[in-house]
């Protein structure tokens, strides 16, 4: 695989003439027709069959810094290109990449959809998935949930070998309620019971496993939060059932805000099987305009989350989407509707807006004006940056990623993921 940023004269057909590539495969990767625009700026995969990748070796690298680049051993490149000191080769020399080992890693997304629109997802996206996580069964302050109408998308879950993962949270009116989570996690009779509904659904469904998704949880639940949990685990391992929390994305133990403070990352790393980290939403639909997953941002997390997580039990939350932002931005004024991957290049195509890359964030945006003549300013996600969170879950050392949320038009990532990794199944 390749990744070209489109230039000015660039054409689908030229693209498959210059890299030798049937056009017919540029369309799949990319989920493109003979009739989709393409927009200067634009990111477009270059799929190959080969087993290898060449490199023209440049002014002052080494054989190391070739295998760093490309994740395979110094050694492997010598014998490969029949170098017999790697501290010889010269500018100029076309080097032959051998394919590394893919990764193995856990993958989860979270869905909304249920009945037909859920069973058609997960059908389109089951091969790169371990879980399925379905959103929500929302707790209430006596301990019992409201229902889930999740048969049909459990029974599809099972078709492609993907592990159904319940959901609770503490999600009441549009919003998640302090009030909730304070009421089961500080009344031991009431975990009790919420714990006995848990079981009870996880068993006549079919889960395999469950993810705890309580936000705003209140300073002073902090520690009821982490005996919750461990009372959890304690009720669910013996049956076989896996535990996962869902946390806010912190960068130190002390961050304040009660997004943050009611969050012990190194308890739930201690008794969770994992976590995952919702690394996205610094640019939000209510907020300014920012990247959703500005790259930087997620590294500072990261940096502190390896610290007492370990990074085998760390999924890495990432968006499907992005938001588009009519300017001057104003607090409080109307918020960024969604716009998916391919809407976002679509809407570039219709207003002639080239696409241009924040090396910091790692992320694409352009700004347009509308028909009203208002400006705009959209930030989404592409094969850049895509592969950009990959490289950082590899470094890492990562369990995974997890993905908010199904039901957004981005065929790019699918491709670029399993390019890059072996997709751990658990049915």
């Amino acid at each position: 695989m390749q990744i070209h940023t489109v230039k000015k004269g660039d054409s689908l057909w030229a693209l498959s003439q210059r890299y030798g590539v049937p056009l017919e495969h540029i369309f799949d990767a990319n989920g493109l027709t003979d009739q989709s625009p393409i927009v200067i700026g634009q990111a477009i995969i270059i799929p190959t069959d080969s087993d290898t990748v060449t490199h023209k070796v440049l002014a002052g690298e080494s054989l190391w810094i070739i295998s760093q680049r490309y994740g395979v051993s110094m050694q492997e490149l010598a014998k490969v290109n029949g170098i017999r000191n790697p501290a010889q080769i010269s500018t100029g020399q076309v080097l032959t990449i051998p394919r590394a080992a893919k990764p193995i890693i856990e993958v989860n997304a979270y869905s909304e959809k249920m009945d037909e629109a859920g069973v058609k997802l997960v059908d389109e996206v089951g091969d790169y998935l371990t879980y399925i996580s379905l959103f929500s069964y929302r707790v209430r302050i006596d301990g019992s949930m409201t229902p889930l109408n999740d048969a049909a998308v459990i029974a599809e879950a099972y078709d492609e070998r993907v592990a159904p993962m319940m959901v609770i949270t503490n999600f009441e009116g549009g919003t998640f309620s302090s009030d909730i989570a304070h009421a089961v996690l500080s009344n031991p009779a009431v975990q009790t019971n919420l714990i006995g509904n848990i079981l009870q659904v996880m068993n006549t469904k079919g889960y395999k496993a469950l993810n705890v998704d309580f936000e705003y949880v209140l300073p002073g639940d902090k520690q009821n939060y982490n005996d919750f949990l461990q009372r959890l685990v304690d009720a669910l391992h013996p049956s076989g059932y896996l535990v996962s929390t869902a946390l806010a994305p912190k960068v130190s133990a002390d961050q304040p805000g009660t997004l943050y403070q009611g969050k012990d990352y190194e308890a739930h790393g201690r008794i969770a099987d994992f976590v995952v980290i919702m690394t996205y939403e610094w640019g939000w639909s209510g907020g300014p305009p920012r990247a959703v997953a500005p790259l930087n941002e997620v590294v500072k997390v990261l940096n502190y989350a390896v610290t007492v997580i370990p990074p085998e039990k760390i999924m890495m939350g990432m968006p499907l989407y992005g938001y588009d932002w009519t300017l001057p931005y104003v607090q409080g004024g109307r918020w960024a509707p969604t716009v998916s991957p391919h809407e976002a290049v679509v809407r570039a195509a219709k207003y002639g807006a080239d696409i241009r890359y924040d090396e910091e964030a790692q992320s694409p945006y352009y700004n347009y004006y509308d028909e009203e003549g208002k400006e705009h300013v959209v930030w989404f996600e592409d094969a850049r940056s895509v592969q950009a969170k990959f490289d950082i879950v590899k470094s890492y050392k990562l369990r995974g990623v997890s993905y908010w949320v199904l039901g957004v038009s981005f065929p790019q990532n699918w491709f670029v993921l399993g390019e890059n990794f072996t997709i751990k199944k658990l049915v």
